[in-house]
């Protein structure tokens, strides 16, 4: 007789009901010895100012400018913008073969303080809703301009995820065409909406703190948890209680909550194995300048590469590339280890 199926050990699809895109779960394989690429553990003590970064107040960037001695978060247009505000229009189609069409856009960096060695976990919870005052503001700067159909707010951090200055910063790109990622979501998030009037992700957190296997922390206006559907091993995503669209439809008090559970949410990664936690993290909401989205629920991804140990990293290569992302650690096990960690940072004990 066959044994039935069990999710925590056998290995399975999952549907990421916000793409439409599935992840193959082998938790079988969790236990396998790692005989790969072991990453450095950057335990770099970073000065509170450095002389040489073109992020820190009063220095010189690298298009000669010079920053303000600036004492919370500064904001100014990227010096190497991938997007260009003047770029002329174009439309190419040549036989159904090659296509391109020009994209034109404003990028801005945002230096969360003007502290070089202070990342978010590290910051106090004003300082961090400070930051989310900026989002907000540059936000709705940006979206005066008609011709923006998107705006994307964004982290990289650390150097394993590409971040090319140290010094703590986000970044925000906007642009003339909404993005293929947010395509996905908002076909997915459409078709449920218009079936259940309601959107997805109101209906989704519901149902995830009945069950509360994959929550990691919750305040009155948001909810962090690691998604049923997550591709990397400690993926989470923050979801806004109340269904609102974007930024600007944020209260004070929910701003206040925001900052307080980025903290808590990154100090729990930071712990989970002592060392400065890298990952790509970044809000997915409604595009600007475009009508109204009663289906967009606003909410934010992160996306962290460490897998076992701060010094082994997972991979999307092979199969993941070829076919579709691949996981050993369930989503429940990678919520119960960081429902296990300290929200007092590791540093500060």
């Amino acid at each position: 007789m066959q044994k039935p199926f069990e999710l925590n050990s056998d290995p399975h699809t999952r549907l990421n009901i916000l793409t439409g895109e599935r992840v193959l779960v082998s938790p079988h394989r969790s236990k396998r010895p790692w005989q790969g690429q072991v990453e450095d553990v950057n335990q770099e003590q970073r000065p509170e100012y450095d002389a040489q970064c073109y992020l820190c107040p009063t220095n010189k960037r690298a298009d000669g400018d010079v920053n303000p001695d600036y004492t919370e978060s500064f904001v100014f247009v990227n010096d190497f913008s991938a997007l260009l505000k003047d770029t002329p229009h174009a439309d190419i189609n040549e036989d159904e073969l090659f296509i391109a069409e020009s994209e034109k856009g404003i990028c801005k960096v945002i230096a969360f303080s003007p502290r070089h060695d202070l990342t978010l976990p590290e910051m106090s919870v004003p300082a961090i809703k400070a930051v989310v005052d900026v989002w907000q503001d540059e936000f709705a700067a940006l979206t005066k301009n008609e011709w923006i159909k998107y705006i994307q707010i964004f982290e990289n951090k650390g150097a394993i995820m590409g971040c090319s200055n140290p010094h703590p910063h986000g970044q925000i790109w906007s642009q003339n065409h909404v993005p293929m990622e947010l395509q996905k979501e908002s076909v997915n998030q459409k078709k449920y909406f218009d079936k259940y009037g309601k959107t997805m992700l109101s209906a989704y957190i519901d149902a995830e703190l009945k069950k509360s296997e994959r929550i990691i922390e919750e305040n009155d206006s948001f909810v962090a948890l690691v998604p049923f559907w997550a591709s990397w091993p400690y993926e989470t995503m923050l979801i806004s209680k109340r269904s609102v669209q974007n930024i600007l439809a944020f209260t004070e008090k929910e701003k206040e909550d925001l900052a307080a559970i980025l903290k808590l949410l990154t100090t729990r990664y930071d712990n989970l194995f002592n060392t400065s936690f890298p990952y790509s993290a970044g809000m997915h909401q409604s595009p600007v300048n475009s009508g109204d989205f009663p289906e967009w629920h606003w909410h934010m991804h992160f996306y962290p590469p460490l897998l076992r140990s701060a010094t082994v990293k997972k991979f999307m290569v092979g199969y993941e590339m070829l076919a579709n992302p691949q996981r050993d650690i369930t989503p429940e096990f990678a919520a119960q280890q960081l429902r296990n960690c300290s929200t007092i940072h590791y540093k500060t004990v």
